[in-house]
Formats: structure tokens, sequence, C-alpha cells
């Protein structure tokens, strides 16, 4: 089967902490030139910017899976990609129920750009993304899986939002198939670090986590796939190695 190369973890211009340059047309014009095949764009909790990623991924010959980066209750980011749009929209309006409404110091955190098909603006969201939602660890998988999704605990290699530095170890009853190691993580012996820490046979995602048109990476991981669609990206990610 052919390798398909990946980046399932990418910030818009949604996130605060995105910049201004991340439009839905630029990453995905990036990920073309950079050669990738299929990208998530994961803001923090939201999906806002995914239809118009799509309608580029669409344009542009790249595969583009809707998805976000959820904050739980207890400070943990979880990535989670969704087969369609719809799924995600709606598990969008379901965490958006599960969010604090703190207003948006855009002059301190950033601004909150939400970018049509033309990469023209629709609005601003007035209230902070990144804050904790009310999921928690234990509840986000199944969750997720009510909405056709799949998710996994990110850069578990990173000393703040990751599973591994807040509560100290992942379990099996979390219903995580996966890991995602980061780019920005820790640069030496990651996973030798955090394995012992870890279920057995769960897979490793490796993704960018850029925030930047710059820090968009290469062709440097693949998932061997028998097509190139959402669900067999996802049915990868499920499956256990």
């Amino acid at each position: 089967m052919p390798e398909y190369y990946y980046d399932l973890h990418l910030h818009s211009c949604l996130s605060p902490c995105g910049d201004d340059e991340m439009t839905p047309a630029n990453l995905v014009g990036m990920a073309k030139l950079l050669g990738l095949d299929v990208i998530a764009l994961t803001d923090h909790n939201s999906c806002k910017n995914c239809p118009a990623a799509l309608h580029w991924g669409e344009k542009l010959g790249v595969l583009v899976l809707p998805g976000m980066e959820l904050t739980t209750s207890e400070d943990i980011h979880i990535v989670c990609l969704f087969p369609e749009l719809r799924a995600a929209l709606d598990f969008e309006r379901k965490i958006t129920e599960q969010r604090i409404k703190t207003p948006n110091r855009p002059e301190i955190f950033g601004r909150q750009l939400v970018l049509d098909g033309e990469d023209q603006l629709v609005e601003e969201v007035p209230f902070l993304l990144t804050p904790a939602t009310a999921v928690g660890v234990f509840e986000v998988a199944e969750l997720v899986g009510r909405f056709g999704g799949v998710c996994y605990p990110a850069h578990i290699d990173r000393d703040a939002y990751s599973a591994i530095t807040v509560l100290g170890f992942l379990t099996p009853d979390m219903g995580f198939r996966a890991v995602e190691l980061s780019a920005r993580g820790w640069e030496e012996n990651a996973w030798e670090r955090v394995a012992p820490l870890c279920p057995e046979g769960l897979r490793r995602i490796c993704s960018s986590d850029a925030h930047r048109l710059e820090d968009m990476r290469e062709r440097e991981h693949a998932l061997v796939l028998p097509e190139l669609t959402p669900d067999a990206v996802l049915g990868a990610i499920k499956r256990k190695i």
C-alpha cells in the first residue's frame, strides 16, 4: 500500500496564538508546496475555519481533515479529527456549551479570525478560545466517537498541556488508540522517555503543531493507507500497532 505524508496538527489565524498569516488559503497552499498529502486544521476549541480550509484543500488537491485541539478540564490538549465537516461543526457546537465565556483581549492573546473561502473576514470570535472546557480526559474519546471522530493526546513530549506532564501517565480506560509527538517537543529520545508511561500498542503520530507558516514541516512522516480518504486516515489512527 502507498504512503501518504501528513501533518495532522495545524493552527490557523482563528487560534489566538496563531499568526494572522495562517489563513486557510495560506496554510493549505503551504502544505501543497511542502508536498504533504493530508493535513488537519486543529484550532483551539473551535472548527470555524474548517469550511474554508476544506474548500482550499479541494481546490489545491490536498486532503484536509476538519479537526480541533480540545482543552480538557485538566488543561490537557487533545487532537480531535473528524471524517466530515458536518460532524466537526456539530462537535464544535457541543464544545461551545462546555466552554467558559471569557472575553478575548486581542492585544494580549491575539486575534481570533474566522475567514471565508476567499480569505475574507467573516467574524472575530469575541470569547477567548484557549481556556479549559468542562470535558474531562476520561470522557473525551467516547464523546468524539459519538460524532464519528477519533482523538488522541497532543504533544505528550512537551512540558505544557501534555497528558504526561499533567497526569504523569496514560491508561487504557481513557480510550486512546494513538498519541502525538510534536516537532516542538523534546528533541532527543522523546518516545523512550514517555513510552513507559503509556499503554502498549499506541500508534505514534508526529505533527508540527504549527502556528506560523515557517513552522510547517516538509514530508517527514507518513501513513500507509489503502486510499487517501478521511475514513482511511482515521481508520489507520484507530488501529493499534
